[in-house]
């Protein structure tokens, strides 16, 4: 698969995520490893980037024993993203099905 092309679904499984709940870069990363392989390699950046860009803010939360955890929550800029996300995977998804089901020729 594309490096680019991966890159841009795992985007937008962390919007997904945190557009779902509050969560911290190890949950995130957690949850995206029960799916597929990623790494913090690849998902710190994003979460970064995601934020520069105003589509998450951060808080931190004490945990009690160890340091204070960084939490990401979408803003209202990221949950319009994630919207734009979905309809545009929405689409291209079917438009892939469309063709590998073989019914790009029945329209």
């Amino acid at each position: 698969m594309n490096s680019q092309f991966k890159k841009g679904i795992i985007e937008m499984c962390v919007m997904g995520l945190i557009s779902q709940k509050d969560m911290y870069g190890f949950e995130v990363i957690e949850a995206m490893a029960k799916e597929f392989d990623v790494n913090e390699n690849t998902v710190y950046p994003i979460l970064r980037r995601l934020t520069a860009q105003n589509y998450f803010d951060t808080y931190l939360e004490t945990t009690g024993i160890a340091a204070p955890r960084k939490y990401y929550t979408i803003t209202k800029e990221g949950s319009q993203r994630m919207n734009e996300y979905r309809e545009e995977w929405t689409t291209f998804l079917q438009g892939v099905f469309n063709i590998i089901g073989g019914n790009h020729n029945e329209r």
